[in-house]
C-alpha cells in the first residue's frame, strides 16, 4: 500500500512539473495579415531614422507600431504614417494586402523605384502621400480602382509616361498634384481631372490639355483598355482622318510662314538696315542709365550709344532670367549685359529699390552689379564680366580643367558668397536659385555667385515654381518644390547638390539617375546605404586627397537632409569648410572690404 501511495504521489508531481515546464514555454502566435505585409515593407527598406526598431515579428499585431494606426474592433490597419523619417528603398507590393488602408503617407523620404500597381487592392484608400521622393516608372492604371480616394499627391518624383485615364473614375477626388515630374501626352479631358487647374501640373513640361492651356499638336487615338474589337475601324478612321487635317493644317502653316518671310524681306529692302535693329534692343522712346556708386566710368551717352549696337553676334549666354550680352568699351573693359523683359508696369518703382540694395552689395565672392539701362521694354543689367564662364560650362566641357584644389576653391567660394547673402547683408538675401550656371569663374578659376536677389524680383505669385524650373529642378529643396516658401534651408540644400555636381561631374538629373528613379541626392543615399559614397567622385578629377574628401561628403550630406531643420546654416557651412576640408587658413567670409 506505501508503494502504491509512493507511485501515486510521484505521478503528481510529475503531472504538475510538466504544467510548471509548459507555462514557461511561450505559446506563438502568428503576427496578424497586416503585420507580415508591414514587415515585407519593412524589409525593402534599406535606411531609416530608427522608426523600424518597434517593429517586432514576435508582436500579434501592429496596431502599437510607430507610424501604424489599428481600427480599434477589427485590429486592421487603417493609416500607415512614415513621412520625413529618411525611408530609403523601394515600396514593397506586399503593401497592397492592406486592403483596409485609409491613408497612406510615405512623402518627404528617398523612395526609389516604381510606385507598386498592387495598391490598387486598398479599395478603401482615402488619402494617398507619395510626394517628394525619387519614384520612376508610370503612374499606375490601377489606381483607377481607387474609388474612394480623396487626395492624391504624387508631385516632386521622377514618374513619366501618360497620366492612365482609369483616373477618371475617381469621383470622390478632391486634391490632384502630379506636378514636378516627367510626365507626357494629354491630361485626360473627361472625367473629375478636368476640374483640376495648372496648380496640379506644374513642371511636367511635355504634358498637355485645356487644364493647362495647352493645344496637344499631335494627338494620336489609342483605344483605351476595356475596347472591344470592333472598335477597330472605327479607330483607324479616326486617326486618319485626324492625319488628314494634320497635314492641312502644317501645309497652311508652312504657307504662312513663307508669306512672312516674303513680307520681312520687302520690308527690309524698302526700309534698310538702320530701321531694323538688334535682338529687340529698342531704346527708342526715351532711355535712362543709373550708376550704383560711380562704378561705371563712362557717361551715360557712351553706354548708350553701344547699346545701341548691340545684335544677336554679341550674345554670350542665356537663363532663366533673360538673354546676357557681352558690352565691349572702347577702353578696352568688357561688361555683361542681362535683358529682362518688363512683365509689370505697376512694380516699377518696386523694382528699381530692390536693383538699388543689390547695386550695394559688394563683396569678392559675388557678381557686382554696377548699373542699369531702364528702357520702355527692359531693364538692362550691367554687370562684370568673368572671363572664366560659368561653372556648368567648365564642370561638364571642359572638366580636365578641374582638379581637387580647382573644385575645393570653387565649392569655398560659393559658400562664402552664399553665407555672405544670408548672414552679411543688410536686409539678408536669399537666392532661390542657386545651380552651377549661376556661378561665375574669372580667369583664375575662382568663384562668384551670380543672380543672387532676381528670382525674388521676377517671381510670379501665381507660379513660383515655374519661372525657375526649368534648369533647376534638381536643385530645389523637397519643402521648396511643395509650398513653394524659400527660406536661407532651401539655399543651404542648393548648394549641397551643387556641391555633390561638383565633386562628380554629373547634373543634378543626369540621365544615368533618371533611368533608375534616381537623382544625384537619391544617388548618394544609395551610396552611403552601401558605404560606397566615395564612389561618387569624378573620375577626370586629379589629385583627390581621401581625407579631405570624406569630410566634405559629411558637410554634403548634413546639406540635403530631406528635413531642413536638419541643415546647417551657411555660417555653420563655410566654419567645417575651413576648419574640416580645406587646410587651416584665416577666413575672410567676414571681411567687408572684400571687394
Amino acid at each position: 500500500m506505501s508503494m502504491g501511495f509512493f507511485l501515486m504521489k510521484l505521478q503528481t508531481q510529475l503531472f504538475f512539473s510538466i504544467l510548471l515546464v509548459l507555462s514557461m514555454v511561450p505559446i506563438n502566435s502568428a503576427i496578424t495579415s497586416d503585420g507580415e505585409a508591414l514587415l515585407s515593407f519593412k524589409t525593402a527598406i534599406g535606411g531609416s531614422d530608427g522608426i523600424f526598431l518597434h517593429w517586432r515579428q514576435e508582436d500579434p499585431d501592429p496596431c502599437n507600431w510607430k507610424g501604424v494606426t489599428c481600427d480599434s474592433h477589427t485590429k486592421r490597419v487603417i493609416y500607415l504614417s512614415l513621412a520625413y523619417h529618411k525611408l530609403i528603398g523601394s515600396i514593397s507590393a506586399e503593401i497592397g494586402k492592406l486592403n483596409h488602408l485609409k491613408r497612406l503617407a510615405l512623402n518627404g523620404n528617398s523612395l526609389y523605384g516604381t510606385v507598386p500597381p498592387e495598391l490598387g487592392n486598398c479599395t478603401e484608400l482615402q488619402y494617398l502621400y507619395l510626394q517628394g521622393n525619387y519614384l520612376s516608372g508610370s503612374i499606375p492604371w490601377e489606381f483607377g480602382s481607387l474609388l474612394e480616394l480623396e487626395t492624391l499627391d504624387i508631385s516632386s518624383n521622377t514618374l513619366s509616361g501618360f497620366i492612365p485615364t482609369s483616373l477618371d473614375k475617381l469621383t470622390k477626388l478632391k486634391s490632384f498634384n502630379v506636378s514636378m515630374n516627367f510626365l507626357t501626352g494629354p491630361i485626360p479631358s473627361v472625367g473629375v481631372l478636368i476640374k483640376f487647374t495648372e496648380t496640379s501640373f506644374i513642371g511636367n513640361h511635355e504634358l498637355c490639355g485645356e487644364q493647362i492651356d495647352v493645344v496637344c499638336k499631335d494627338e494620336v487615338w489609342l483605344p483605351s483598355v476595356d475596347s472591344q474589337p470592333s472598335l477597330g475601324n472605327k479607330g483607324y478612321r479616326k486617326n486618319s482622318t485626324r492625319f488628314l487635317i494634320s497635314a492641312v493644317a502644317t501645309l497652311c502653316a508652312l504657307l504662312f510662314v513663307a508669306l512672312m518671310c516674303y513680307w520681312g524681306c520687302f520690308l527690309y529692302k524698302k526700309f534698310g538696315k538702320g530701321d531694323i535693329r538688334g535682338p529687340a534692343m529698342d531704346l527708342s522712346g526715351g532711355a535712362s542709365i543709373v550708376m550704383f556708386h560711380g562704378d561705371l566710368p563712362y557717361s551715360s551717352k557712351d553706354i548708350l550709344r553701344k547699346l545701341e549696337t548691340l545684335n544677336d553676334e554679341n550674345i554670350i549666354g542665356t537663363g532663366g532670367f533673360g538673354t546676357v550680352y557681352g558690352l565691349a568699351m572702347d577702353d578696352g573693359n568688357v561688361f555683361a549685359l542681362k535683358r529682362i523683359m518688363k512683365t509689370n508696369e505697376g512694380l516699377e518703382r518696386f523694382f528699381d529699390q530692390e536693383l538699388e540694395i543689390l547695386g550695394s552689395i559688394k563683396h569678392r565672392y559675388l557678381v557686382n552689379l554696377r548699373g542699369y539701362c531702364n528702357s520702355p521694354s527692359s531693364k538692362l543689367l550691367i554687370y562684370d564680366y568673368l572671363p572664366g564662364g560659368s561653372l556648368d560650362e567648365v564642370l561638364h566641357e571642359r572638366s580636365e580643367q578641374l582638379d581637387w584644389n580647382a573644385r575645393l576653391n570653387i565649392i569655398m567660394g560659393a559658400a562664402k558668397g552664399l553665407a555672405y547673402l544670408h548672414h552679411d547683408c543688410s536686409p539678408r538675401i536669399i537666392h532661390r536659385d542657386i545651380k552651377s550656371s549661376n556661378i561665375l569663374l574669372d580667369g583664375n578659376l575662382e568663384a562668384r555667385v551670380s543672380d543672387f536677389g532676381l528670382a525674388k524680383l521676377l517671381e510670379d505669385e501665381e507660379s513660383h515654381i515655374t519661372t525657375i524650373v526649368a534648369g533647376t529642378f534638381g536643385y530645389l529643396a523637397p519643402e521648396y518644390m511643395q509650398s513653394g516658401r524659400a527660406t536661407e534651408k532651401t539655399d543651404v540644400y542648393s548648394f549641397g547638390v551643387l556641391v555633390l555636381e561638383v565633386l562628380s561631374g554629373k547634373r543634378p538629373t543626369d540621365s544615368s539617375f533618371i533611368e533608375k528613379g534616381l537623382n544625384i541626392v537619391g544617388w548618394l543615399n544609395f551610396l552611403v546605404l552601401e558605404d560606397r559614397q566615395r564612389e561618387i567622385i569624378d573620375s577626370h578629377c586629379e589629385g583627390v586627397q581621401i581625407e579631405s574628401l570624406d569630410a566634405l561628403l559629411s558637410v554634403a550630406i548634413q546639406c540635403v537632409s530631406s528635413a531642413a531643420e536638419e541643415r546647417p546654416t551657411m555660417h555653420r557651412v563655410v566654419q567645417l569648410l575651413e576648419s574640416e576640408v580645406m587646410a587651416p587658413c584665416p577666413s575672410d567670409f567676414y571681411d567687408s572690404n572684400s571687394d
